[in-house]
């Protein structure tokens, strides 16, 4: 029989493991599908039932929602969520004071400065004041002070190119490639900064011995996979006679793992490579006498 005593006991472990689940951020929209396949590789699943923001998750540890990528930053800074994932340029936008984990590389945009081409901004600036328009309010009034701009700040709410000329002079965007600038006949006259995704965390959260074991955990992972990306791994069979003219101009990580085929024919020799050395790589190796040679996608490099 099941005693008060039992009960309270088991309700204080069930508070401290509610206690130690580790709140993660997931931003909506481009940033979404490269962050969930990231942690899908990881072993950790969100699925998202119907329109709820708060999927559930195959690690018990972890406890998702999805976010705006614009509201993550500040909510991770109140401790309100543990970690999550933002663009560079929102933190530094809202001054969230947060900790950076690991520089992920994805996304990376410019925040530019851009006018249309036909104005000219000193001349225009000693006859009125020009309106600056910006999602990037804080940015934007940092950029207006800097420069000794004649100018003002207006809020938009996206489409910020779309402004120019009849309602603004200045904008102040990001931008990956530039196009979306150039289509709407505005040239890029400044750059702000430049910005990632960013895997982030609370100050509050690093305090707990086991979120931050779990953070540590993550980040860890998150490298070994993101190295992973970058290389492949290449296996062949060699020839003993030509084996150590092939060895010693083999790239590799350290050294090539060798060992010897059935009966002594010759070698097996495996390499780990950047990706983008395979297409010129493969034909010398051929050329060397290498041969049976396979191509391995890599989940991680730890």
């Amino acid at each position: 029989m099941q005693t008060a005593v039992d009960t309270k006991q088991k309700q204080g472990e069930r508070s401290k493991v509610s206690e130690d689940v580790l709140k993660m951020t997931v931003p909506t929209g481009r940033m979404q599908d490269k962050v969930l396949t990231l942690l899908k590789g990881l072993g950790i699943q969100f699925n998202q039932e119907s329109r709820s923001y708060r999927p559930t998750s195959s690690d018990p540890l972890i406890e998702g929602k999805f976010l705006k990528a614009q509201n993550i930053p500040n909510l991770v800074a109140l401790g309100r969520h543990d970690c999550g994932f933002a663009g560079y340029d929102w933190i530094v936008e809202q001054k969230a004071d947060v900790v950076e984990l690991l520089d992920l590389g994805f996304d990376p945009v410019r925040i530019v400065v851009a006018a249309p081409e036909s104005l000219d901004i000193v001349a225009a600036q000693k006859e009125r004041t020009l309106v600056l328009a910006s999602e990037y309010k804080c940015l934007a009034e940092k950029y207006i002070e800097s420069k000794k701009l004649n100018s003002i700040y207006i809020r938009t709410y996206g489409a910020t190119e779309a402004l120019p000329p009849e309602d603004a002079d200045l904008i102040i965007d990001n931008t990956a490639t530039g196009a979306t600038l150039v289509s709407n006949r505005l040239v890029i006259i400044d750059e702000v900064m430049r910005s990632t995704t960013r895997f982030i965390c609370s100050r509050q959260a690093l305090e707990n011995k086991v979120k931050k074991q779990k953070l540590d955990e993550l980040v860890m992972l998150m490298k070994s996979s993101l190295a992973a990306r970058k290389k492949v791994l290449l296996e062949m069979n060699v020839d003993k006679a030509d084996f150590e003219s092939i060895v010693k101009n083999l790239p590799c990580m350290k050294a090539p793992t060798v060992s010897e085929l059935y009966q002594g024919s010759g070698y097996a020799v495996k390499i780990a490579v950047d990706k983008d050395e395979v297409p010129s790589l493969i034909p010398k190796l051929v050329a060397w006498g290498a041969r049976d040679i396979l191509e391995y996608k890599l989940e991680k490099i730890v």
